[in-house]
């Protein structure tokens, strides 16, 4: 499995990152997020949103698991960290498999439920406000869309 690497030197560019990716989305995307807590998922999220014309705020779903946004395509943004039971049945298949980009925090716990094709996106702490973020595409079109974003 190929993987990219970015740096980017606050949270501002990571969104801006992020913003140029949210560009290049299609309808059925799934991106998954991993990171320390702080690391700067939810900034990626931001960014993301950005990028698909959403205009409300883009805050965690820490507590409802999915917040819903509209932009140019509808975005669900997942935080499944206090989901209790990985395999548990909570409709995440009619998100990931339905007319929108679904972006899931913390998806290494259900990772069973997750789509065999998806963007996963790790981001490490690479300094006080540095980071470095790691792209594994997994599915033939994520890597095409990696290096598009990349070029």
């Amino acid at each position: 499995m190929e993987k990219y690497k970015v740096h980017t030197s606050s949270p501002e560019e990571t969104m801006k990152f992020a913003n140029r990716l949210g560009e290049l989305l299609i309808a059925g995307s799934v991106i998954t997020l991993e990171g320390d807590l702080g690391a700067g998922k939810t900034h990626f999220t931001k960014g993301l949103a950005k990028g698909l014309g959403v205009k409300r705020t883009v805050n965690s779903p820490t507590f409802t698991i999915i917040k819903e946004y509209q932009g140019r395509l509808p975005l669900y943004h997942m935080d499944v960290y206090r989901v209790c039971e990985a395999d548990e049945d909570l409709g995440f298949d009619e998100y990931f498999y339905g007319d929108g980009i679904t972006v899931v925090e913390w998806a290494s716990l259900i990772n069973e439920q997750l789509p065999r094709e998806r963007l996963s996106v790790e981001i490490y702490h690479a300094g006080e406000d540095k980071r470095e973020i790691v792209l594994h595409p997994i599915g033939e079109w994520y890597n095409k869309l990696c290096k598009e974003l990349l070029n």
